[in-house]
């Protein structure tokens, strides 16, 4: 019997590799997947061997945000939102010790951009779309899209994904820059997986000490950023956040 219902966890030597996998439903995030990528992002965090992940998704897709199937059991899409709240899988993923790498094709909408959006480096095949639908909904973006997007492409850049909820092909998204490689789609597995590669032979204490310090850029002032930066690089304090 499989572990998890709708994850896929799969681990190659320091390589832990993540597959959202509702391939019927587009990937799309309800509670039940909820619940198994909390735990599978734990056990891999708990996994001293684990140095890099990777987060892709089965089918067409890399996912397509929140299932829209949930809001029907429950008395608003707020409210349904809300449930799957109750764990807190975003900032597991954003502190892993391990390097993450998300590698997306098809859709990767609303929660689906932004889960790809919360991992360090992103790979996308040529086929990929995003798009942050949830302002048309009703909604405010809630899996920290409001908070990694302006921070990789800027802020007018970001109010115009997030406002208009237009759509964005791979091609765009690189060349607005929250994705850093197109590739296709028979290479992205590879491409992401040799990646992954890289980044696990950096010490995760290492891994950690840079992400704290670049993520420090945005919040401060930049003599303050540069102070973190020396502390961090002569072992003054630890790394880990």
């Amino acid at each position: 019997m499989r572990p998890y219902a709708t994850i896929c966890f799969e681990k190659m030597g320091a390589i832990a590799r993540v597959t959202l996998d509702r391939p019927e439903r587009l990937n799309a995030y309800d509670v039940a997947m909820r619940d198994d990528l909390f735990a599978v992002l734990d056990a891999a965090d708990r996994d001293p061997e684990v140095r890099a992940l990777v987060l892709r998704g089965a089918g067409r897709a890399f996912s397509s945000g929140g299932d829209l199937a949930e809001f029907g059991s429950a008395p608003s899409p707020v409210v349904a939102r809300a449930v799957r709240f109750q764990r807190d899988v975003w900032g597991r993923l954003l502190a892993l010790r391990a390097a993450t790498v998300a590698a997306v094709h098809g859709w990767a909408a609303g929660g689906g951009m932004e889960m790809a959006l919360l991992c360090d480096v992103r790979v996308a095949a040529v086929d990929a779309r995003f798009a942050l639908p949830e302002t048309g909904l009703g909604m405010i973006p809630g899996v920290a899209g409001t908070q990694t997007l302006p921070r990789a492409v800027g802020l007018a850049r970001a109010l115009d994904v997030t406002l208009t909820g237009r759509a964005l092909d791979a091609r765009e998204a690189v060349t607005m820059g929250f994705v850093h490689r197109v590739v296709p789609r028979a290479r992205l597995d590879g491409v992401a997986l040799a990646l992954a590669r890289r980044l696990a032979r950096l010490e995760p204490a290492l891994v950690a000490g840079v992400r704290r310090c670049v993520r420090a850029a945005f919040d401060g002032a930049i003599a303050e950023g540069v102070a973190l930066e020396r502390r961090v690089g002569l072992g003054l304090e630890p790394r880990e956040p």
